[in-house]
């Protein structure tokens, strides 16, 4: 391979994996969503365009979330602001959910799942564009069978899209009437518990075609190192932000950004 190539990948993983670490931190979603497609164009970019592309990107993103989330509820919890009780309720079904996730994603070929991505991604852009403080599905979280229902799609769904908790599990607690501090902190967890048994299961499974070097399973360790070497730097700067800022603003930005991704994936799936 071309060695300016290479290191122009470098830099440029290593600038997004800055701004994913602050996004993480910051909005307490948009982290994940980033690093897939950073990932993907990357390592198409690369000559890796081959049927498990998108099981890559999943399974590399994920091995991220997995530090990145530790890191991000250790530094809510400092500040008071991780429900704990929330967590240790939703966690046993979000990991289900997370387990079903992968073995949906291990059947599925890489432009199903860019289709996949990019449905969600669009729902999730949108849903930040749009949506309103004042929406509300309830005062408080379902428990229950509701619980039981809802919380393996987010572990699904996240696993699906190579994401944390944060993408699906903030809008679902800020419905419920969760605080949006409390929220983000809180999703942050949810991130953990999806990372853990899914990149375990990653880590044994076989993407078809042509794959990266150094790619055990369906990790790609060079990209997980490289970015995550710039997350555990920047998550804390997003976490001061977040404690300090109205993100209100940033969000209605990055989902512009994220509607383009989205919209620029399924195009690449479907019409090319």
């Amino acid at each position: 391979m071309d060695a300016t190539l290479l290191l122009q990948m470098a830099i440029l993983l290593a600038l997004i994996g800055a701004v994913a670490g602050v996004l993480a931190g910051l909005l307490g979603v948009g982290g994940g969503i980033v690093l897939v497609a950073a990932y993907f164009y990357g390592f198409q970019t690369l000559g890796f365009d081959g049927p498990g592309l998108m099981q890559i990107c999943l399974a590399t993103s994920l091995a991220t979330i997995v530090v990145t989330s530790a890191r991000s509820v250790m530094a809510h919890h400092a500040r008071g602001a991780v429900m704990w009780d929330v967590l240790r309720g939703w966690s046993p079904g979000i990991a289900l959910g997370a387990i079903l996730g992968v073995l949906v994603v291990a059947r599925l070929s890489s432009d199903t799942l860019q289709v996949i991505f990019g449905g969600l991604a669009l729902a999730v852009g949108l849903y930040m564009a749009l949506g309103r403080r004042d929406w509300r599905l309830g005062t408080a979280l379902p428990g229950g069978v509701f619980r039981l229902i809802l919380s393996p799609v987010i572990g699904v769904l996240s696993v699906l899209m190579g994401i944390g908790g944060g993408s699906v599990g903030v809008p679902l607690m800020t419905l419920f009437s969760t605080p949006i501090h409390g929220a983000g902190a809180t999703a942050a967890g949810f991130g953990a518990v999806i990372a853990v048994p899914s990149v375990l299961g990653f880590l044994l499974a076989t993407p078809p075609g042509p794959v990266p070097p150094y790619t055990v399973g369906a990790v790609n360790l060079p990209a997980f190192a490289l970015v995550i070497s710039m997350t555990l730097i920047t998550t804390p700067i997003g976490v001061r932000l977040a404690h300090g800022l109205d993100p209100r603003p940033l969000r209605r930005i990055f989902a512009a950004f994220l509607i383009l991704v989205a919209l620029n994936m399924l195009r690449s799936a479907l019409w090319t």
